[in-house]
C-alpha cells in the first residue's frame, strides 16, 4: 500500500519517486507559524507533525508521511520568501557563510506518531548583489525555505555540505526509509 504524502512539494515528491517509494499526495493546508521562544528543531518537528495528524484524520487506514524544512542562521528561521525583497534579504544573511537545513519529518499510523529530524549543515559562497538580483529574477527562491533551491541554478554557489543532501532538497530520504522500515511499512 502506498504511503500519503502531506504535501504539495514536488522536490519531495521526485525524492520519493527516485528512491522507489510508493506514495499518493494528499497536501495538508495548516498555518505554518513558529512559537515565541520555539527552538527551530521543534519547530520543525510540530510542523510535521501538524501536517500529518491533519492529512491523517481523513486517511486513518493508511501511513501518513509529513515533512517541513526550514533554514538556520543565526538562530533566525528563515522558511520561503514573502516575496522579492525578503528573498534579497534571506540570501544576504546566507551569503559567505554556514547554516543548517533542518526537515522535521512524521510518520503516522495506526497506533504511532514517529517524529524525527535531520539537520545538514550548508556552506555558501559570498554573493555579489548583482548575483542575488540576477538569482531572483529567475523566480527560482519562490516558495523555497532560505530562498535556494541547491539542486537549481544556487548549487554553483554551495561550496560544502555536511550531511544529507536530500534533506537540503527537501526530504532526509535514508531517514524516511528506515522510519518505513522500522513501522513495516514496507518491506527491508
Amino acid at each position: 500500500m502506498p504511503i500519503v504524502l502531506a504535501s504539495a512539494s514536488p522536490r519531495r515528491q521526485e525524492l520519493l519517486k527516485n528512491a522507489g517509494i510508493e506514495f499518493v499526495v494528499k497536501p495538508a493546508n495548516i498555518p505554518e507559524t513558529r512559537q515565541e521562544g520555539e527552538a527551530p528543531q521543534a519547530f520543525a518537528e510540530r510542523m510535521a507533525r501538524e501536517k500529518a495528524r491533519a492529512v491523517w484524520a481523513g486517511n486513518k487506514d493508511e501511513y501518513v508521511l509529513g515533512a517541513d524544512t526550514i533554514v538556520v542562521v543565526d538562530d533566525l528561521v528563515l522558511g520561503k520568501p514573502e516575496d522579492e525583497p525578503d528573498a534579497e534579504r534571506m540570501l544576504r544573511l546566507l551569503s559567505g557563510r554556514k547554516h543548517q537545513v533542518i526537515t522535521g519529518v512524521c510518520l503516522k499510523g495506526n497506533g504511532f506518531e514517529d517524529v524525527r529530524s535531520e539537520t545538514t549543515a550548508v556552506h555558501f559562497s559570498v554573493l555579489s548583489e548583482a548575483d542575488i538580483r540576477s538569482y531572483i529574477g529567475t523566480g527560482e527562491p519562490k516558495d523555497k525555505a532560505g530562498a535556494y533551491a541547491i539542486q537549481g541554478m544556487a548549487s554553483r554557489w554551495i561550496s560544502k555540505i555536511e550531511g544529507d543532501y536530500s534533506n537540503v532538497v527537501g526530504l532526509p530520504v535514508a531517514l524516511v526509509l528506515q522510519m518505513l522500515r522500522e513501522h513495516r511499512v514496507i518491506g527491508s
